[in-house]
């Protein structure tokens, strides 16, 4: 579940993408033409040619373990 505490910036493509990409495709966006981390705290928004629908890509990072 999306936490909005937890949510440090926003990033908007300005240009349009190619929806049908996976969330593999998305990140590699997000580390080639952002040059960010796609798994720092951040959301980033994609929206295709018409700009009628939107992608957000969001990591949850969960850590689970024994104390």
């Amino acid at each position: 579940m999306l936490n909005i505490h937890q949510i440090k910036a926003v990033y908007i493509a300005c240009e349009s993408t190619d929806l049908r990409k996976t969330i593999d495709g998305l990140s590699m966006i997000v580390q080639e033409y952002f040059e960010l981390d796609s798994f720092q705290p951040a959301l980033f928004v994609f929206c295709n040619r018409n700009r009628i629908r939107l992608q957000i890509l969001h990591w949850i990072i969960m850590v689970s373990g024994y104390i």
